[in-house]
């Protein structure tokens, strides 16, 4: 498929800005919406008009000003994170009106964008363009490269209805595993894990004691770990782990969308158990893999062509809809990634 023409940019676009620091729960007050004009690109530059773009818990995180290992957004300023989008122009002429690419300036219907930051996407790899903004590249790499999912494993996912855990549950049953369980935040969200996302049984927060649920949910203990909360899910995780457990930790909700929304998240581990059970504790993060969304993209559009795979996902639309998908996030309300159409 060829790229498409794209019309003219207008004179002015809108952006969404961190109007205030994030204290306590996330509402609209936290952000506003200016109206600027479209940017000019010069050589080595990429003007993009954004098609959809995605809100994650990094970016409540990002909000607050607490310590963080990456750039946080400022205040006044206008927010930024993944998206897909169509080439407007690029004057460097390393790229060519309408084509298909991801860029890292979301938050914004038009974004001008390093030729080095932008990834050139496949118009056909995906049935959709929304597809591309899946979390499951981090689900299929911590639980193929750093967990490695043996036939037979008991895989526990925490966060089971997020954006990882979502596909991390297919992926799971997909790459062998005899049983998967999968932690959430209420019966709602547990009832379509089992129904539809590859969930044998499952956890509620709040229905009692994390251990003691899985427990019942793995009476033989867990293999795998894919862990996106740590905190309780964590220690628990490692009371029931069998010898030579392989844990695969990538996020960590219990802070990021705690008070103070911050990176840090202390967890006390019994260093007993880690040692005589030889569980193997492995930090699994997206950027060191380069070569993983091409794999995943692959591996992703054959399971949706043959049914295999499902995406699920909650897809608002307007850029003035971006405050409140993010607020919805982290209030737990939806099942899947989050996007906004714009």
């Amino acid at each position: 498929m060829s790229p498409t023409a794209v019309p003219a940019p207008p004179a002015v676009h809108r952006e969404v800005r961190l109007a205030a620091r994030a204290e306590g729960e996330l509402t609209a007050r936290h952000f506003t919406i200016a109206e600027v004009a479209v940017p000019e690109p010069e050589p080595g530059q990429v003007l993009v008009r954004t098609r959809v773009m995605a809100v994650t818990a990094a970016m409540r995180t990002q909000m607050t000003g607490a310590p963080l290992p990456m750039p946080s957004f400022v205040p006044g300023a206008a927010l930024w994170g993944s998206a897909v989008g169509e080439v407007v122009a690029a004057p460097g002429g390393g790229f060519t009106s309408g084509e298909l690419v991801h860029h890292p300036y979301g938050w914004r219907e038009f974004a001008l964008v390093e030729e080095s930051r932008i990834r050139r996407l496949a118009p056909d790899a995906l049935p959709t363009a929304a597809a591309h903004l899946s979390q499951g590249a981090t689900a299929w790499g911590a639980l193929r490269r750093a967990a490695e999912v043996r036939p037979g494993d008991t895989v526990f996912v925490t966060g089971a209805a997020g954006g990882v855990g979502s596909l991390a549950g297919q992926l799971a049953r997909r790459l062998g595993a005899g049983r998967v369980v999968g932690s959430t935040g209420s019966e709602r969200k547990a009832v379509r894990l089992r129904a539809e996302l590859g969930y044998d049984d499952t956890i509620v927060r709040g229905a009692g004691p994390i251990e003691r649920q899985l427990r019942r949910a793995a009476p033989g203990g867990i293999d795998v770990l894919l862990d996106t909360v740590g905190g309780e899910q964590l220690t628990a995780a490692l009371a029931v782990a069998r010898p030579d457990a392989r844990f695969a930790l990538v996020g960590a909700l219990s802070s990021q969308l705690g008070g103070d929304g911050g990176a840090v998240a202390p967890v006390e581990l019994d260093a007993g158990l880690i040692i005589t059970r030889r569980v193997a504790l492995r930090g699994f993060g997206l950027y060191a893999h380069p070569d993983l969304p091409r794999e995943w993209t692959k591996e992703f559009g054959q399971g949706l062509r043959d049914g295999s795979l499902v995406f699920p996902h909650a897809l608002l639309k307007g850029i003035e809809q971006a405050p409140r998908a993010l607020c919805e996030l982290t209030q737990g309300r939806h099942v899947g990634a989050v996007l906004v159409e714009l």
